[in-house]
């Protein structure tokens, strides 16, 4: 028994929709700004030294606008550095997210959103040594990786079923990391994505400690 046991996902989850569709915009509103036809690079800026994570701001650097040192936890999830990375994040939000959904509703999802890019901001503040700004809605995403690897646990123990693929999943994202931290020559925030996780594995167990607590559909067969 290798794959997952998971539940049946819904057809539509608005919540997802909208989570997309704010990220969606926002790059595509600075990329298109950004290209040679436009040469308009200020908003994109503005943006980034408004709603990024910046660790120094936590010590001795001076926020922008009252709040920031808080907001920042959050607002740098809805912004991207690209749009081949606010691509790949949206598309695993979309698969991912749609087990939270099922699980938790849709409240419960933006929830899980909000502390898994909280919690991934939190490691990074902790662990990383570089004053440059984090951006990314990495932090959500490994989120969701640890909330649906907690329930796909959680199943498998609850059925008897293998556990050697959720530790195979673990060692994955692992390499992964690694793979993508060398690729792109050590410009990965691997902290946010470990912060992430923990938060989403921490999470999923608080808020659903049995197999049936507020879960939203039918048991699986195996």
């Amino acid at each position: 028994m290798n794959a997952p046991i998971r539940p049946p996902a819904p057809r539509h989850a608005p919540v997802l929709l909208w989570i997309v569709g704010v990220c969606a915009g926002l790059e595509a509103v600075f990329t298109l700004l950004d290209s040679p036809f436009m040469s308009m690079t200020a908003l994109r800026n503005a943006a980034i030294v408004r709603g990024a994570f910046w660790p120094a701001l936590l010590s001795e650097w001076s926020p922008v606008f009252p709040g920031q040192r808080a907001t920042m936890f959050i607002t740098y999830a809805f912004l991207h550095g690209g749009f081949m990375h606010m691509l790949f994040n949206m598309l695993l939000v979309l698969h991912l997210g749609r087990e939270t959904v099922v699980r938790l509703g849709q409240g419960g999802f933006m929830l899980a959103f909000l502390v898994t890019s909280a919690g991934g901001a939190g490691v990074y503040a902790l662990l990383a040594t570089s004053d440059a700004p984090m951006l990314g809605a990495s932090g959500a995403v490994f989120g969701l990786f640890g909330t649906t690897m907690f329930w796909d646990y959680q199943r498998r123990r609850a059925l008897g079923a293998s556990l050697e693929p959720v530790w195979r999943t673990v060692i994955g994202l692992v390499v992964m990391n690694v793979v993508l931290y060398v690729l792109v020559g050590g410009m990965l925030a691997w902290q946010t994505h470990l912060g992430g996780w923990l938060a989403g594995v921490l999470f999923a167990w608080l808020v659903t400690p049995t197999l049936s607590h507020r879960y939203r559909g039918k048991m699986p067969k195996v």
